[in-house]
């Protein structure tokens, strides 16, 4: 287990839903991975992440799919592609990333509360 925070440490981190509005390989990625693209509503807009998750999923299977996402991160470089947005997963027994993803339809922002 992680040290203890604050409730304040906590609401530091921005956790957001989108929905994916497109996805592509990223062959170029040292481990396999899927770019990204994500929209999370007006005030956030679209923004775009690399994860690796080819283990349960295939970029054309993605568009419309809603993630959850740390957005206010620093953006990353990753290769040639900046990585603006930190979606969600759990590694399930096979060590295989699961996203982690609201089980109704919420509005695009959406903050975690």
């Amino acid at each position: 287990m992680a040290d203890e925070i604050t409730i304040d440490d906590f609401l530091k981190v921005d956790i957001r839903v989108g929905r994916v509005t497109r996805a592509e390989p990223f062959p170029e990625a040292r481990k396999p991975a899927i770019k990204l693209w994500v929209d999370f509503g007006a005030e956030i807009g679209e923004r775009k992440t690399s994860a690796q998750i080819t283990d349960y999923y295939a970029p054309e299977d993605l568009p419309g799919k809603q993630v959850i996402a740390v957005v206010n991160f620093p953006p990353r470089q990753i290769g040639k592609f900046m990585s603006e947005v930190l979606v969600l997963g759990l590694h399930d027994a096979a060590g295989g990333v699961v996203l982690l993803s609201p089980d109704k339809d919420v509005p695009e922002g959406a903050r975690m509360c």
